[in-house]
């Protein structure tokens, strides 16, 4: 199919000529070559393209319909190297996603410093649920998520980014709020708490939200099936949360209260295994000392 698009396209240049001698010429090509493609076009359509005589040739209706198909062909490249040609000059862009605004707000500091480096790199931020993301990283509809070491899909590579401790959230005119550290023993005798299931949040981070939990009684534990809503029960008094603390994405006026007992969790960026963009691995290092500064 290769050798008949490029001949076609052939066939529209030929026919504006009288010979093939005279087709030759422009082409710098040989008489003879111009016959042979001919002959072979003919002979992979199985039909006639040119009326030859001993002094000139001229298009078969066949041949004449050829040409109006090598045209468009011939449109249709002028139109591919335009949009290649657009595609180099169009911004380079960085598609970020995120399954919370925690994780939109960790970015800002990176994102600030990435903008004055490298100003003709536009990113596209997309808040988009975590097994969505995963399924669009792997069909390269985003080049970077984040993630929990223990929650990273397997096929991708994981650079970790901070250690998240773990901490106690509530407001503060919650019984805790003076605390500077808290046990989770004492967490089971301290009110209502919000918490979450996996995937929402990591199995260790659920585990610890469990021992917290103990025996408590129905209405003193708040389900939530997002993040965002657990923020939102703690922000507002009605519940405190076992959550992992990110320093430069806390929501301003709460608490946050270590829980020496628990081990911090590693949360990193989540990337294709083939993807090393140079503006990638920026990025990921403005980020990492982003996320250092502020621990």
């Amino acid at each position: 199919m290769g050798r008949v698009c490029h001949r076609e396209v052939r066939i529209r240049e030929y026919h504006n000529f009288l010979t093939f001698s005279r087709a030759a010429e422009p082409l710098r090509i040989t008489q003879p070559a111009v016959s042979h493609q001919i002959n072979a076009l003919e002979d992979e359509l199985g039909v006639k393209l040119f009326h030859r005589t001993s002094k000139s040739v001229r298009l078969t209706q066949e041949g004449f319909q050829f040409t109006q198909y090598a045209g468009e062909i011939l449109k249709l490249s002028d139109l591919s190297k335009a949009r290649m040609k657009e595609s180099r000059q169009a911004p380079s862009r960085l598609v970020i996603g995120c399954r919370n605004t925690a994780e939109l707000r960790m970015l800002l500091p990176a994102l600030s410093r990435l903008r004055l480096e490298q100003p003709e790199l536009l990113p596209v931020l997309r808040l988009i649920p975590f097994d969505s993301l995963e399924n669009l990283l792997t069909e390269g509809d985003v080049h970077l998520i984040f993630s929990f070491r223990e929650s990273a899909p397997q096929r991708a590579r994981y650079r970790e980014l901070t250690r998240c401790p773990v901490v106690c959230v509530c407001g503060p005119e919650h019984p805790l709020a003076y605390r500077e550290q808290v046990t989770l023993a004492e967490l089971r005798e301290a009110g209502r708490i919000a918490v979450c299931r996996p995937p929402i949040c990591p199995q260790a981070l659920f585990t610890h939200q469990s021992q917290a939990v103990g025996d408590r009684k129905t209405d003193q534990v708040l389900f939530c099936d997002h993040q965002e809503a657990m923020a939102a029960l703690v922000e507002t008094g009605y519940a405190f949360a076992v959550m992992a603390d990110f320093p430069n994405a806390r929501l301003p006026g709460l608490r946050h209260i270590p829980i020496p007992e628990c081990q911090p969790l590693s949360f990193g960026a989540v990337y294709l295994s083939g993807e090393t963009a140079p503006a990638l691995r920026r990025f990921l290092d403005l980020l990492q000392e982003s996320m250092a500064d502020k621990t």
